[in-house]
């Protein structure tokens, strides 16, 4: 009797097991199958709505809420046609006695109006500004895309050449966050007089795997801006700044740009956020670029 009683016993326990281990694997896959259709729906959204997650030209808003008359500069309302026909909106800031002229990349978000900070200090350096809208943002029509914002590029720095008849040595190309891959992509096309990036990043799959580790970023990315491939061709001096305080675009991705970088190149470790980078850096800011435009404008000077 006592050998049968264990026997029960045992296969009491057996299947006991055998029920929970089931039950186990029963949760399991309902929980792998929940995270996998997660995944699934979360892929297909970031897929669907790249262009929305980059492009923010409703942020804070597409119209105007100030001009360079404003904060006391004269400036001309400028308007180009691109190659595909779409209207671009700019301002054209004309400096005192300027020995350059600084093509303005603005970031992913907000217009023109909302760069007068960065105007009056790149005025005051000596410089004259011309700044423009992308395809979608501002006063400019059409809708951004990445190839778009590459024919605006084009187009603005033809309006400087063939319609202000400057010099390609005497343009700054200058991109901040978006607007320095934008940047980075001009200056492989033509050779300017120099090149800063500021608080921009390597590529949009790199940034994009870093904010979502857990998705196949790089094969979901209908976008590019390749920065740390292309800034290995450039042919002109590069200053990159970034702040080790960015809270969007990280410092590690401004340093992986200045390695790529050849020679001449120069690296300005900001302060501050990712959007008042340039203005909690203050002084430090200006006399690095006072003396990175001063240095190789007299380099061109002598060649």
């Amino acid at each position: 009797m006592t050998g049968q009683r264990f026997g029960t016993r045992c296969k009491i326990a057996y299947l006991y097991y055998i029920s929970r281990t089931h039950v186990m694997l029963h949760w399991i896959w309902k929980l792998f199958l929940l995270a996998t259709i997660t995944l699934t729906v979360l892929s297909v959204y970031v897929y669907l709505m790249q262009s929305r997650m980059l492009y923010y030209p409703n942020m804070p808003g597409r119209a105007l809420t100030a001009t360079p008359a404003d904060i006391g500069l004269a400036y001309q309302d400028i308007n180009l046609t691109t190659e595909d026909s779409i209207e671009l909106h700019g301002w054209f800031i004309p400096g005192d006695e300027p020995r350059r002229t600084l093509l303005f990349f603005h970031g992913n978000a907000g217009n023109i109006s909302h760069r007068l900070e960065s105007i009056g200090l790149f005025h005051r350096l000596g410089l004259s500004v011309f700044i423009f809208d992308y395809r979608g943002f501002g006063q400019s029509t059409g809708s951004p895309t990445e190839q778009g914002t590459y024919l605006d590029a084009q187009a603005a720095w033809s309006y400087l050449i063939r319609t202000r008849a400057l010099d390609a040595g005497e343009i700054i190309v200058f991109g901040r966050s978006l607007g320095g891959a934008i940047a980075t992509w001009l200056a492989s096309r033509h050779t300017p007089a120099m090149l800063i990036l500021e608080s921009t990043f390597t590529s949009v799959p790199a940034i994009a795997h870093r904010f979502y580790p857990f998705l196949p970023t790089r094969l979901l990315s209908r976008f590019q801006y390749n920065s740390l491939e292309i800034v290995k061709q450039l042919a002109c001096p590069v200053l990159i700044a970034h702040s080790r305080d960015d809270e969007i675009i990280p410092f590690e991705e401004g340093r992986l740009l200045f390695e790529a970088a050849a020679e001449p190149k120069q690296f300005l470790e900001m302060h501050g956020g990712h959007n008042d980078g340039f203005i909690v850096t203050g002084p430090a800011y200006v006399s690095a670029l006072r003396s990175f435009i001063g240095a190789h404008s007299r380099t061109a000077a002598e060649q």
